[in-house]
């Protein structure tokens, strides 16, 4: 089993689990720092609501924050990301070794 802090598990795949948060994040994954401002643009709700989806991202690790004069500026921290993708291969492995049983299984029947 993988080992994995299960505290930032969860922490990483309920912030995962928003489409707003994940919009967020890929942003962020193509533009290298982003104001405040300027992520919440494009989004047709209040800046106090984006302040809260990045609260939530940032608690978990995926984005860090820096502030310049009086711009804050977020940028994506993706390692949290890897630990949660090394659980999820944990369990591919599993389900494609019982899936390639039962093909075998199924080719090998006789007729």
């Amino acid at each position: 089993m993988v080992k994995c802090n299960d505290v930032d598990l969860d922490r990483t795949f309920a912030a995962l689990a928003d489409p707003t948060r994940r919009a967020l994040l890929a942003r962020l994954g193509r533009e290298d720092s982003v104001s405040v401002s300027e992520l919440a643009e494009p989004f047709p709700v209040s800046l106090p609501a984006i302040m809260k989806h990045l609260n939530v991202l940032s608690d978990a690790g995926l984005i860090l924050r820096q502030k310049t004069g009086r711009t804050v500026s977020c940028r994506l921290n993706a390692a949290p990301m890897a630990d949660a993708m090394e659980w999820l291969h944990h369990y591919e492995r599993f389900w494609s070794t019982r899936l390639d049983r039962l093909a075998d299984l199924v080719e090998n029947e006789p007729s």
